[in-house]
């Protein structure tokens, strides 16, 4: 006869304290339908298109995801991009592009698929969490229509914010398995190696150590020495990658010294504007934009706003640890939601923005907690109904919100003028709207877009950088030089700008300057070939043969698809008479543009010097077909 192996007390007692009967019993089909109709709410985000606003970076101008190679996958695990660090989701951008290239629907897919499968995780989460079905409905719901959420999910960019909350929200669910069952150590091990994919795709992830203490308390754990060695490897992994994440912004130089910029008591009115808005937000979401930014200052004084946050923190400080039936829930809530925002709330400035809608993507599900938790246990059949009723309607009014503001990401031009709306007196509206027309080749547009940003910030050397550019394609090269040299007293590091000074100076005619930009723009940058290809070129227009080839060369020796440079040194060897080399690049060009009708006419004149009429005519003859206009002349003039 076989004897039941006793359970030891300790694990008796936790399990006592952790495991909550399910009660509220609904549909197995529940969370399926609520993941159903947020699909549906965010189907038409599928057809929206790339914007400027990020996605030029992590997507359309990113070269980490064009390698499909075990190389190119090891450089993505190895490397910062534009001030982060997530490889997982960089990796699915890899497999994205390789299957669908630029169409931007599939990025848009991926993002509304991982969203509704969150939903389903906040389901089972908060089932555990709560031990009511109810609860786990009800914060399911708001998670899936809020529209605080639109950003994380209808900007393609923000997929790194969907998928650390996919591995954020299973850790988190392991972790409760891991208690339930008496510190069984396979699901340990498994919620420690979610934590790490977490990492991968976010660095936000680092505050999930904290949270799995709060659960603790919350669910009655002893708080012994097993609970916090257990911890200890979790908060190295969020010390490793702080300090990556840390290292990656400032490579960028996206981290913020605005102790210089505000006084304390400025730095912690935005603090509390930055709760304030978070908090109020859950139920009157109105003011909704892609960009919360900074406030201005005058006279040492913020907007009256910013001071009101404070009484509105207080009260709502009174209403957290007042005695109540919820104060246990109130309190998990609330540090549910500060614990998992704290690393965004600019404590350690970065960036521009003050406060981020996407940033309560994971955080609200502690607010939404204290809601869903409310409503479970009301016991009053009216008040219980009334409860329903005005649930039902934010439900209804947040759908709508949602469903109007995925139109905002549609496009780079729907964003930019959503930006500029609510933020009329900062410069960055303006100055991505000029990006924008620049792109679309209205110079005029771009350039009252560019002023207009520096009248609001004149401190900001891009605006000054692409409205030098535009100077110089409008045909200004003096005032060009102007906006290039105030960028480059605002920021002289910059390689770009000394090679776009470099070529406004070669087209004033001042070659000794635009050489000397060039020189300064490769002392930043040993590998910039557009600038050795430029200063080559100044050099050969000045005569000075033997100077200019060294550059050509250096240009196509980096940058072998920078094509330019084969075709000034082409010119240059037919210019010093090395007809084989001038050929070789010449061939080289055709190979690659066979149509190009300029080839086959420098081909001709080569001929022509070297006393070949005959090919000449013949290379004439194609460029002439191909379109080249002086080709006729030179065949009426040499050819029969």
């Amino acid at each position: 006869m076989k004897t039941k192996t006793p359970v030891p007390k300790s694990q008796v007692a936790t399990k006592a304290k952790v495991n909550r009967e399910v009660t509220n019993n609904l549909p197995s089909w529940i969370p399926y339908v609520v993941m159903a109709f947020a699909f549906v709410l965010y189907g038409k985000a599928v057809y929206n298109d790339f914007t400027n606003f990020d996605d030029d970076f992590y997507v359309l101008n990113n070269p980490f995801i064009r390698d499909f190679s075990w190389n190119g996958i090891n450089t993505i695990f190895s490397s910062f991009y534009q001030g982060n660090y997530h490889p997982f989701t960089t990796l699915i951008y890899l497999f994205v592009y390789k299957l669908f290239a630029m169409n931007p629907m599939p990025y848009h897919l991926v993002n509304v698929m991982f969203h509704v499968f969150n939903i389903w995780l906040v389901y089972k989460l908060v089932e555990q969490l709560s031990g009511r079905q109810v609860t786990a409905l009800i914060v399911s719901v708001l998670f899936a229509v809020h529209p605080m959420h639109v950003e994380s999910v209808a900007w393609v960019s923000e997929l790194k914010d969907v998928l650390y909350s996919s591995f954020y929200l299973i850790s988190l669910s392991v972790y409760l398995r891991y208690l339930k069952s008496g510190y069984q150590m396979n699901y340990y091990w498994i919620t420690l190696i979610l934590f790490v994919g977490s990492l991968f795709s976010k660095s936000a992830a680092v505050t999930l150590p904290i949270l799995l203490i709060a659960i603790d308390l919350y669910k009655g754990r002893k708080f012994d020495a097993k609970a916090i060695i257990e911890k200890i490897p979790f908060l190295i992994l969020a010390l490793i990658f702080g300090i990556l994440a840390v290292m990656s912004q400032k490579a960028q130089g996206s981290i913020n010294n605005i102790t210089t910029s505000y006084n304390l008591i400025i730095r912690f009115f935005f603090l509390a504007s930055a709760l304030a808005f978070y908090f109020y937000s859950v139920v009157a979401p109105f003011n909704l934009s892609a960009m919360h930014y900074y406030p201005k200052v005058h006279e040492g004084m913020l907007p009256f706003e910013y001071y009101a946050s404070l009484p509105f923190i207080l009260i709502l400080l009174w209403f957290i640890i007042r005695k109540s039936t919820l104060r246990k829930e109130i309190l998990f809530g609330v540090f549910f939601f500060l614990i998992s925002i704290s690393v965004m709330l600019q404590i350690v400035a970065v960036g521009s923005a003050l406060s981020a809608d996407r940033y309560s993507y994971i955080s609200y599900i502690g607010l939404f907690y204290i809601i869903g938790q409310w409503m479970a246990t009301i016991k009053t059949e009216r008040i219980k109904n009334t409860a329903i009723g005005i649930f039902s309607l934010f439900v209804l009014l947040f759908s709508i919100q949602t469903y109007a503001r995925i139109d905002t990401w549609k496009d780079s031009a729907s964003l930019v003028e959503d930006v500029i709306e609510h933020n009329k007196d900062v410069y960055f509206g303006y100055w991505l709207r000029g990006n924008l027309k620049k792109g679309q080749g209205d110079l005029q547009g771009a350039l009252q877009d560019y002023t207009r940003a520096i009248q609001l910030n004149n401190n900001v050397d891009d605006s000054y950088f692409n409205r030098g550019i535009i100077f110089d394609k409008m045909g200004d090269a003096k005032a060009a030089i102007e906006d290039f040299s105030k960028a480059i007293q605002l920021n002289p590091k910059s390689a770009d700008t000394y090679n776009n000074r470099g070529w406004a100076y070669f087209e004033m005619g001042d070659a000794k300057s635009a050489v000397a930009d060039f020189g300064q723009a490769v002392s930043l940058n040993p590998k910039y070939a557009q600038a050795y290809n430029n200063r080559g070129w100044v050099y050969y227009k000045a005569g000075d043969m033997k100077a200019a080839l060294p550059d050509f060369d250096k240009a196509i020796e980096l940058q072998p698809e920078f094509l330019t440079s084969y075709f000034n040194r082409a010119a240059l060897k037919a210019e010093i008479k090395d007809y084989a080399g001038s050929f070789a690049d010449y061939n080289y060009l055709l190979k690659l543009q066979p149509k190009n009708h300029n080839i086959f006419y420098s081909v001709g004149m080569i001929y022509l010097d070297m006393g070949d009429t005959a090919n000449a005519c013949k290379n004439w003859k194609n460029a002439f077909l191909l379109g080249n206009k002086n080709a006729k002349e030179m065949m009426d003039k040499y050819c029969e």
